[in-house]
């Protein structure tokens, strides 16, 4: 499972977001709003390459980070 968290808040908001393989929390709305969109890009990889989040090494999913934050 991924895990997101972020503590940028100053809203008082309490953000989260729920999905298979992830759990994000905290954050502002912009910060929370990337943790998604990186979620959903790091998803959409693992996708392409026929593989889940249980699936992939350590290693292997720190470059797929890389990629989709490039």
């Amino acid at each position: 499972m991924l895990l997101g968290l972020a503590f940028d808040a100053e809203d008082g908001q309490k953000r989260i977001t729920r999905g298979k393989d992830f759990l994000l929390c905290g954050g502002s709305e912009e910060s929370h709003a990337c943790m998604q969109e990186t979620t959903i890009k790091v998803n959409e990889k693992l996708s392409q390459k026929g593989k889940r989040l249980q699936d992939v090494s350590a290693p292997e999913l720190r470059d797929i980070f890389r990629e989709v934050l490039d």
